[in-house]
């Protein structure tokens, strides 16, 4: 069987991060889309074929790893014209019955193991779960394990169901004979989907309460559940030989501590974390919970970061950094205070609902602040923004 992994689009619901493809944002030093490749082929897929823009990003990046036995084939949507125009760019390399699924779909592996031995010869099969926000998703229109068709996004009560679809689907070649029909949009996958899925018997598989509810990669926030999820599946503790730590600096838990990190006097480091290659913890820092520092970090003294992603160079100093991201070069002046509980403890908005009572701010690559700047909860910050001294930011500023 192949895979089609789609990783050519906009990305647009992911600003301030979607500078590039949502999926090439490094948790643990591989980018997302590593994860979801590497989830295929230890399921046994031998072939992918992966659908990336026009400065083929995706393929620069992904020849850095080893993924040993699986051959990957590159194709180039010029346009991002939605999920039916990218399926269709990989139309001539396809040989049969393949599964489609988008480039962040870390979980892969979970969700597809205990059902590959039931594929062959289904004519397609698509997946399931409850959601209590149907307005973000496919909602599958079902009748038993068949599915008669998919609304995308609908409005408030106009829902078919509460199932929604998880984005990932067994297809057969004929496939496109449908998608060559449908008036082409955004959403012309979709609308092929129902029209192939009215002529074929297509399975559903709604997975289980029991199940974990499947990740999502919607909006920047999102990062978060995807990176617990790693951490939580993939983080080991160990501290590399050229590690420089100070004796009295305390690394408690499951740490990961990478090549010539230094650990400077009174840093207290409390899993699970991971600190890159070549980073830096200054005195007295203290750096606990879900913290992943991409490499080539700096931690100044005195600083706390908590439940937070610094991607690769980013630079702080003294200051509390909470439930907050960072992109590619951040540098944050001395005294930066992300705020992030609202004062009344309520759900933080940021632009929509985001469903968290605890989120600081989220800022895109090269974002640079003065000193003593303040963020209030949900805040996002377009990237290479320049914040001036002792300002109190809020809202979204610089798209």
């Amino acid at each position: 069987m192949q895979a089609v992994v789609l990783a050519g689009g906009r990305c647009s619901r992911f600003w301030p991060l979607n500078k590039r493809h949502k999926t090439l944002l490094k948790i643990m030093g591989k980018p997302l889309i590593f994860y979801t490749i590497d989830g295929l082929r230890k399921l046994g897929i031998k072939e992918v074929i992966v659908v990336q823009g026009v400065k083929k990003e995706i393929e620069k990046e992904l020849k850095k790893y080893r993924l040993a036995g699986l051959k990957i084939q590159y194709v180039v949507q010029a346009k991002p014209k939605g999920m039916g125009n990218a399926l269709w760019q990989a139309r001539n390399l396809i040989k049969g019955q393949f599964l489609v699924l988008n480039a962040e779909r870390v979980d892969i592996e979970e969700i597809i193991s205990n059902l590959k031995s039931q594929m062959s010869g289904l004519k397609g099969l698509l997946f399931g779960q409850k959601t209590e926000n149907p307005q973000l998703y496919g909602m599958a229109r079902i009748k038993g394990d068949r599915i008669l068709g998919i609304v995308e996004k609908p409005k408030k009560g106009k829902e078919p169901s509460n199932i929604k679809v998880i984005g990932v689907y067994l297809l057969e070649p004929k496939f496109f004979n449908f998608y060559q029909k449908v008036k082409k949009s955004q959403y012309d996958f979709e609308h092929a989907l129902s029209c192939y899925v009215k002529k074929n018997y297509v399975r559903i598989k709604i997975l289980k309460k029991s199940e974990k509810e499947t990740l999502s990669l919607k909006y920047p926030w999102h990062l978060f559940q995807v990176q617990r999820y790693l951490f939580d599946k993939f983080l080991r503790k160990k501290i590399e030989n050229s590690a420089k730590i100070a004796k009295n600096a305390i690394v408690k838990g499951n740490v990961y501590i990478g090549r010539n990190v230094k650990i400077f006097e009174g840093a207290v480091v409390k899993g699970p974390c991971y600190i890159g290659d070549n980073s830096v913890i200054g005195n007295n820092c203290l750096i606990r919970e879900y913290v992943d520092l991409e490499k080539n970090c700096l931690v100044g003294a005195m600083a706390e970061v908590s439940r937070s992603i610094f991607q690769e160079d980013v630079h702080c100093h003294s200051g509390y950094f909470g439930d907050s991201i960072f992109g590619r070069g951040c540098r944050l002046g001395a005294g930066t205070i992300t705020a992030n509980v609202r004062i009344d403890r309520k759900e933080i908005r940021s632009g929509v609902k985001t469903g968290l009572r605890s989120l600081g701010a989220i800022c895109g690559e090269d974002t640079k602040t003065g000193i003593h700047c303040s963020f209030m909860p949900g805040t996002l910050v377009g990237p290479g923004s320049q914040i001036y001294p002792q300002t109190l930011v809020k809202g979204n500023i610089g798209r």
